[in-house]
């Protein structure tokens, strides 16, 4: 227990603020929102450049995209590390990539542990890291050649099934979701990702003249089904089965899915959007997000919405409402296309102010809380104005994400400060590492005097600092000429569910040290 004897009046305040994160802030600079960013990997279309490249170039140019992002406050990135029966790690359950290395089953020279590293840095800057997968997709074309002889379509022909010049895992088949399953599992035990996260792709996108052929396992596990439920519970199966995977090996590890942007049109269903896509999830793709939700399977979704505000048969502001309101049991991100600005046959996307727009638009609903932006190499050195009207505008300040529905708690733990110091260089904290939290980030805030700091408030942000997990002290220093804008600042723990705690206030006038009684061991 915390001994608040030893809290030095006027040097440390413990305030109890109360803030509400279960909902987006209705204002201009929320401080707690979503903001994400798809690294995708195939056919290296972000990243790597290209395949050739090598190692020093890919982890300059993985660096360069986060601090692209970095500086426009975004705070989580969606990574593609597996995407057509391959693997972005070392991994005995798939090949390494060949968007990666090259060649397929080829691993990066010199060696490292690449998805690890990813992670790493992605933490350091303060993101989350979301490992995207793509479950199904087995082949991004049918040349067998460039596949290793460990991959699934070599090992396992009676697994797949081609498909309009691509191969696929058969979704139906209990040793395919098994094995995909461990996939899964692999990377939640071996790695210290902050969720799992699977994109559209489940039953493929329905092709003209060309048939899915998945007669033989309907015949054998239809069960008198139609074709359409029995895919339908084939993807519904498999998210059930991962979601309950994750969660037996890292409850804080979130689970997320951004599906197709349209369920169902109203035509086909009074329940759908006013829409009229070519394509929907319930009746093409065969994914049923509103029952992934209803079960709580997912902790968060985030629909696709590629389209511009005003399109005449799929509005981005319509299916906005009616995404709004038909989600529950999950924190819900609007997915956003930066990928077409300026690159569209919509003239809409010539405008710098759409994507802008779009944001505004979706803070108007207070239960959507947040967005991600396919892909990263949309501001990466292009569409300048847009990156500028960001950072100048709905970007301004940076901003946290707040723990997703399924994994909200109170934590009871608040930070006790041993130690304030300052020099000609830098402000120093040591902070007792917590007995019953579990923490991933300090955050910081400051304010000219303690009148007017507010932990609500974005614009107070100072820093969030990486917290590596040890039972001792977390020590962490600011530069000077950064603190020196403020008289008093707070520090808050955020654990590994996105949780902040209350916050320990400190005068920034008095630099201090607390003598703690050294602590018997009980076990000796």
């Amino acid at each position: 227990m915390h001994k608040n004897q030893y809290l030095i009046p006027l040097i440390l305040l413990l305030l109890s603020f109360g803030w509400n994160v279960n909902s987006q802030d209705k204002n201009r600079h929320p401080k707690n929102e979503f903001r994400g960013v798809w690294i995708a990997t195939v056919v290296n279309i972000d990243w790597p450049k290209t395949n050739a490249d090598g190692v020093e170039k890919e982890k300059a140019d993985y660096l360069e995209i986060l601090e692209t992002y970095k500086k426009l406050n975004y705070n989580a990135v969606i990574v593609q590390i597996r995407s057509v029966g391959d693997a972005f790690y070392a991994s005995d359950l798939a090949p390494w990539s060949r968007f990666l290395t090259g060649k397929e089953g080829q691993a990066p020279n010199p060696n490292y542990d690449t998805l690890a590293w990813m992670i790493e840095q992605a933490h350091v800057r303060g993101f989350e890291f979301h490992a995207w997968m793509n479950p199904y997709r087995a082949t991004f074309d049918l040349n067998k050649q460039l596949l290793s002889a460990n991959h699934d379509a070599n090992k396992h022909p009676e697994w797949m099934i081609e498909y309009a010049g691509k191969i696929y895992y058969d979704p139906a088949l209990p040793e395919v979701q098994e094995h995909l399953t461990k996939i899964v599992k692999e990377v939640v035990d071996k790695y210290d990702v902050d969720a799992i996260h699977f994109d559209d792709y489940f039953y493929p996108y329905t092709v003209p003249g060309k048939q899915f052929n998945d007669s033989a396992s309907f015949k054998k596990y239809g069960n008198g089904m139609t074709i359409g439920d029995f895919r339908r519970a084939n993807v519904s199966n498999f998210v059930h089965t991962i979601a309950t995977t994750i969660k037996a090996s890292k409850p804080w590890v979130q689970f997320g899915i951004s599906p197709f942007g349209v369920w169902r049109n109203k035509t086909m269903d009074p329940k759908g959007s006013d829409t009229q896509s070519g394509q929907t999830n319930y009746d093409d793709l065969y994914a049923d997000p509103l029952l992934w939700m209803d079960q709580k399977w997912i902790d968060y979704i985030v629909p696709q919405l590629y389209w511009s505000i005003a399109h005449p048969k799929v509005s981005y502001a319509k299916l906005l409402k009616w995404w709004s309101e038909n989600s529950n049991n999950a924190a819900i991100y609007i997915g956003n296309s930066s990928y077409k600005v300026r690159a569209d046959s919509d003239k809409s996307w010539n405008f710098l102010t759409e994507i802008p727009n779009q944001i505004d638009l979706t803070r108007t609903y207070p239960n959507v809380q947040g967005n991600a932006f396919f892909s990263a190499k949309s501001f990466i050195n292009r569409n300048f104005d847009v990156v500028r009207h960001l950072e100048e505008n709905q970007y301004k300040y940076p901003a946290l994400p707040a723990a997703v529905p399924n994994l909200k708690q109170v934590i009871i733990d608040t930070p006790l400060v041993n130690e304030f110091v300052k020099d000609s260089t830098y402000y120093t904290f040591n902070i007792k590492y917590p007995f019953n939290t579990k923490v991933r980030y300090m955050v910081v805030y400051g304010a000219e005097d303690a009148s007017k700091l507010d932990v609500n408030d974005a614009s107070q942000i100072v820093s969030k600092i990486l917290v590596y997990e040890n039972t001792g002290t977390i020590s962490f220093s600011l530069p000077k000429e950064k603190m020196n804008l403020y008289k008093v600042c707070a520090v808050t723990f955020i654990d590994y569910f996105a949780n902040e705690s209350s916050p320990t206030v400190i005068d920034l006038n008095t630099p201090f040290k607390i003598n703690l009684p050294v602590q018997t061991d009980e076990n000796r």
